[in-house]
């Protein structure tokens, strides 16, 4: 049995050498990552006991057969949803190219030279051919972690790009919803509006008889007219409002949108019953997706940091080609014209007019900045979510008082009609509980159709209840 070889000094300078450079190839000039304290209240003070909706999946959520059809059409045609998309493969594409520079490079190169040059003093010339075919390879060692907080950077922000998609697709369904919510409250009021403009109708064409007969004024007649009349306009802004709100809805669509006729009640059933939970902490914020862009953002800027300290040391790279040269292209690959050449290079940055000291003060500044674009966002997340639960406690309150407000009204509706029939009252006082009756009923319409608004944008501003795939969602799968 043959005793194993020890290795030559030569071979132990090289295995040190390897180890040196792999273990300061792990450096990194990057300052620790800590996440930013959130700058608003532990607690929302409207919360209540109860179920909360972050976890909540769109589909789960929104339970209306026609406004899942609506959404789903959204997220597969939406050109916003294209652009974050295509933003995102962008994104991605770039932490694939700065990934790259951490690896070795190797590139085939054939070159062919002919020339002829005149010596000097003579009518003599020299005849220059030479063909050329090599492997060439390349490595920049990323001692300081240069590369790889590049790499990093990219990473973060690829990431971010895919949390602004999911904001993105986040919002569009909260708009969806709200303006499918409008729909059906145009469409609740017209037929209140239908209803009055029926009963006007019928009054002015009575009052019209018992003054051709002489029991009734011309005044009577005016002030049944002017009360139809107002009947009409409300009828004919609301179909201009319901028509510009479809334009909407086919725009976040992107195509064409078709509703089959609902009421309120309908769309109301189709959401979930809740209330928030406890306190609900504002941690939940951190759930949000342009809350969690924005962080993946301070973490790229961060990661910049390193990079810009980083290119203050000696960059060392590695160049390497070996092939074949020869003056015949026959010749080429003959014995005895191998060529090599190896050429590491270090290079040090000594003067460049304060230009690296520049960009670290930059990415310091960049860092700065995302640290107050991620607590800002915070802020806004915090505000969106309390806005919402003081729009929905209040809301509560109201129509109750409104539901109240609307039977007084129609008792009040009803007296006056008979006081009116028994000669006590001028019809003045018909018309005047008609059109107050009215406009209790359409704001009581408007009132629920705003409580159920601020519960999608609860749900909205507590981050829409995705589950982790973003694409999945994004692309309505």
């Amino acid at each position: 049995m043959k005793a194993s070889r020890r290795p030559t000094t030569r071979q132990l300078c090289h295995i040190t050498a390897a180890t040196i450079l792999l273990g300061i190839s792990g450096c990194s000039f990057a300052p620790p990552y800590e996440r930013p304290g959130l700058p608003v209240p532990q607690t929302y003070a409207d919360a209540v006991e109860g179920t909360s909706i972050a976890n909540y999946d769109w589909r789960t959520f929104f339970r209306d057969a026609q406004l899942q059809r609506l959404i789903t059409d959204a997220l597969a045609n939406n050109r916003d949803i294209r652009l974050a998309a295509a933003r995102v493969a962008e994104a991605r594409g770039a932490w694939r190219i700065e990934g790259a520079a951490l690896y070795p490079q190797l590139d085939g190169v054939a070159t062919g030279t002919r020339g002829r040059t005149l010596i000097a003093g003579t009518e003599q010339s020299v005849d220059i051919r030479q063909i050329t075919a090599q492997l060439s390879a390349s490595w920049d060692i990323d001692f300081w972690g240069r590369l790889r907080n590049l790499r990093e950077a990219a990473r973060e922000r690829y990431l971010a790009s895919e949390e602004s998609r999911r904001a993105v697709a986040t919002d569009l369904i909260g708009q969806i919803a709200l303006g499918y919510l409008l729909e059906r409250e145009y469409e609740e009021r017209a037929a209140l509006a239908r209803q009055s403009l029926t009963t006007r109708e019928d009054s002015l064409r009575i009052m019209r008889r018992r003054y051709e007969v002489g029991s009734g004024t011309r005044l009577d007649m005016a002030q049944a007219e002017i009360l139809m009349n107002q009947a009409q306009l409300t009828l004919q802004a609301m179909d201009q409002d319901r028509a510009v709100n479809r334009n909407a809805l086919a725009l976040l669509v992107g195509s064409p949108v078709d509703i089959a006729p609902g009421t309120l009640g309908l769309a109301g059933d189709a959401l979930p019953d809740f209330t928030p939970p406890p306190g609900l902490p504002s941690e939940l914020l951190v759930n949000r997706p342009d809350v969690v862009a924005a962080e993946y953002q301070l973490r790229a800027a961060n990661a910049d940091i390193g990079a810009a300290r980083a290119a203050f040391f000696p960059n060392i790279s590695l160049t390497g080609a070996f092939g074949t040269s020869s003056s015949d292209l026959d010749g080429l690959f003959a014995s005895g014209t191998d060529a090599w050449t190896f050429t590491p290079t270090v290079s040090l940055p000594i003067f460049n007019a304060g230009r690296l000291a520049g960009n670290l003060d930059v990415a310091r500044a960049r860092r700065e900045q995302a640290v107050a674009t991620y607590e800002r966002t915070i802020q806004s997340a915090f505000r969106d979510v309390a806005d919402a639960l003081v729009r929905r406690r209040q809301l509560a309150l109201q129509i109750d008082t409104t539901r109240r407000l609307v039977s007084a009204q129609r008792e009040r509706g009803r007296l006056a009609q008979l006081r009116f029939d028994n000669g006590r009252s001028a019809y003045l006082e018909v018309l005047d509980a008609q059109r107050d009756l009215f406009d209790a009923e359409q704001t009581l319409v408007q009132l629920r159709r705003a409580e159920l608004a601020s519960i999608v944008a609860l749900y909205s501003a507590l981050g829409g209840g995705f589950p982790v795939n973003t694409r999945a969602i994004t692309e309505g799968q």
